[in-house]
């Protein structure tokens, strides 16, 4: 079954704690977009921020760092209580010290590809990596629909992590709405970053239908 890591740029930024312990029974994890207003066209999640709503859930926290300097942010995030790290590939200009940067901390690592990213690109990394997510829609850009070839290259990325035997996992990450996550499912990923699926709905009522396709 699908799982969920939650994104919390789509809850009540006025309210977040309330809204990350209403949605928790619903999520496996949160998802936190880190934006420097560099490498994407806004701001978004700090640290100090995090570290004060890390006591509202004991759901794991996974930073999506869309920063131009991925390396830096390492130490305030695993120090304000992330679970799992997360750069944009294109961020870096050495991805695996970046990657083994985050290991060394006792985190999870996980690298985001742009839709225009080819997989091939993972080639020397693939053992580093706890977590791939896979943007179905330009990066920063909230609300808009998935990309058709989205899909393919999460069916793609399956094959591949199956073929070498590893245990990464596949994210599905933008575009997340009832008549995208059935070929999402079908793809093969094992989460999907839903901000207005799980916000906007019932978050039970949309858990239940989640377990419905399979």
């Amino acid at each position: 079954m699908l799982k969920c890591a939650t994104s919390l740029w789509s809850a009540d930024l006025a309210n977040l704690a309330a809204d990350i312990r209403r949605v928790a029974p619903y999520s496996e994890r949160f998802h936190l977009d880190v934006a420097d207003g560099h490498y994407a066209p806004t701001m978004l999640f700090f640290p100090d921020l995090v570290a004060a709503l890390r006591p509202h859930t004991d759901r794991p926290f996974e930073m999506h760092l869309m920063t131009s300097d991925p390396a830096a942010w390492i130490d305030p995030f695993a120090a304000a209580g992330a679970d799992a790290i997360i750069i944009c590939f294109d961020s870096a200009t050495d991805p695996g010290a970046v990657l083994e940067a985050i290991k060394g901390r006792g985190l999870q690592a996980g690298v985001s590809l742009l839709l225009e990213e080819d997989l091939d690109l993972l080639n020397p990394y693939w053992t580093l990596l706890d977590v791939l997510t896979l943007m179905n829609t330009a990066a920063g850009i909230k609300g808009a629909d998935m990309d058709p070839q989205a899909p393919d290259r999460i069916r793609r990325a399956r094959d591949e992590i199956d073929r070498r035997g590893l245990a990464t996992v596949v994210e599905a990450d933008g575009g997340i709405r009832r008549h995208t996550v059935p070929q999402i499912a079908r793809a093969g990923a094992d989460y999907i970053v839903p901000g207005s699926l799980m916000f906007g709905e019932d978050p039970a009522a949309m858990r239940a239908w989640l377990a419905g396709l399979e």
